[in-house]
């Protein structure tokens, strides 16, 4: 089986010799998209894409194709393969305090194998099961702070599946609308859900209404935990076994790691017995935490007064990885990883856990 390493889209931009007339227009530059697959043996497959300037055969422009919005990005661990919610219109991300679904609704479920083969993955004819959040956000609830997005983009922030249960972040309908609800899978019509509090360092107050932005469930000193993060990035801890149905849980702050910034992605690794926890980001350096330091930090009463800077707390480690903008666990060996270059230049790469522990 051929494993693929990297992914590049490049484009390219050729002159005519002479204008190219039709009854839609003209042309005097041709612009060609250039697919190039590199596996795990260094070898490279190039492949083109030529839409139009604008649609014409088919919908598919050159602009549209390079305008692809990454909302989210989840790996099988059985099969490997990564599924991608994705949509158009980057140009229309306009603002580093948005995020994908602050601008458009990911409309397309792309699946790419390890072989580097890519198709768009229907749900018309998938099974599946559901289960109702209780009370979500309303529908029509402005933003607190965006004049053009609805509260309802945030109604759910992440999900995460973890022994039995799935957990979904986001925000309620209730006076303290950051809520965290779960619920056994296969689901049995039952959702608990829970409302939570933070005590945010850099803005020196509680907050009740700014959800979670990445979690994971998480062992330190043999109990459960929700490890959190949200906007302008202070890292909570809450113990699992507090999220009961209908209570209002206050985390612990274990440290303030950037202001300015939305955590992306929070991923477990492992390597040589060691554990860290790693974390992409929007406006900061991919970060890892070793899981000793997380456990120190737990064990202390958390911060609880205003930060002096805009960083305190849990020490972390910036690694290069400027532009991460998804991340997820691939094998025991690799994270998965989708990266916008300066260019604007989208590559999905694999990073080293054994560099990552370094």
């Amino acid at each position: 089986m051929i494993r693929i390493r990297k992914a590049r889209l490049r484009e390219i931009v050729l002159p005519l010799e002479e204008p190219f007339h039709i009854s839609g227009g003209s042309m005097v530059v041709r612009r060609s998209l250039i697919v190039e697959l590199e596996d795990e043996h260094g070898r490279v497959g190039i492949g083109e894409s030529a839409p139009f300037e604008r649609p014409f055969y088919s919908d598919e422009t050159v602009t549209t194709a390079d305008q692809v919005l990454i909302h989210d990005m989840a790996v099988n661990p059985i099969s490997r393969n990564a599924y991608v919610a994705v949509s158009r219109g980057r140009n229309n991300w306009d603002s580093v305090w948005k995020l994908p679904n602050h601008v458009a609704n990911a409309n397309v479920l792309l699946r790419i194998k390890p072989d580097g083969s890519i198709d768009e993955f229907s749900i018309k004819n998938v099974s599946y099961a559901r289960a109702a959040l209780p009370n979500p956000v309303d529908l029509n609830q402005a933003h607190q702070w965006m004049e053009d997005v609805k509260q309802r983009t945030d109604a759910i922030t992440e999900v995460v599946y973890h022994d039995g249960h799935v957990y979904v972040a986001g925000l309620s309908n209730e006076e303290f609308s950051s809520a965290m609800w779960q619920m056994e899978f296969p689901f049995n019509g039952e959702t608990a859900w829970t409302t939570l509090e933070i005590f945010h360092g850099a803005h020196g107050k509680f907050e009740t209404k700014s959800p979670v932005r990445a979690f994971r469930p998480y062992q330190i000193d043999g109990r459960s935990y929700i490890l959190a993060a949200y906007l302008c990035t202070p890292l909570v801890t809450f113990p699992l076994d507090g999220l009961e149905n209908g209570q209002h849980v206050k985390g612990k702050t274990l440290a303030e790691l950037g202001s300015g910034n939305y955590p992306l992605d929070i991923v477990i690794a492992k390597y040589d017995g060691k554990e860290f926890v790693v974390m992409a980001n929007s406006q900061l350096p991919l970060l890892t935490i070793d899981a000793a330091v997380i456990a120190d930090y737990n064990r202390r009463d958390g911060i609880t007064v205003e930060s002096l800077t805009y960083t305190e707390g849990a020490p972390y480690t910036a690694r290069a990885g400027a532009g991460i903008l998804q991340l997820d666990s691939f094998n025991d060996k690799f994270l998965l990883a989708f990266q916008r270059m300066p260019s604007g230049r989208l590559d999905m790469v694999t990073l080293s856990i054994a560099r990552l522990a370094m």
